[in-house]
């Protein structure tokens, strides 16, 4: 059966790795969010992309952390690590 993953990555300068890790094909069930989405998503303000990522996370099995040289103290990186957890 195949993984439902959730990807977390600091978007702005690893959006194009997590894109060659998703086109894979070896973990299917993950919808990318587009450069226009995710502008959208977060003009809603911390509420929208918290909600945003509880969305995105539901019904997924396991939680992927592709780390950067700026990664670790993101502030939602943080959070998806721990609802991912939890």
């Amino acid at each position: 059966m195949a993984r439902r993953a959730f990807y977390s990555f600091h978007y702005a300068p690893d959006n194009w790795r997590a894109s060659q890790v998703r086109n894979m094909g070896v973990i299917e069930g993950n919808t990318p969010a587009t450069d226009n989405d995710w502008e959208s998503i977060k003009k809603g303000g911390d509420a929208a992309i918290q909600k945003w990522i509880d969305d995105q996370m539901d019904g997924k099995s396991v939680a992927i952390v592709l780390i950067g040289a700026n990664t670790a103290g993101r502030k939602w990186i943080k959070y998806e690590i721990k609802k991912s957890l939890g």
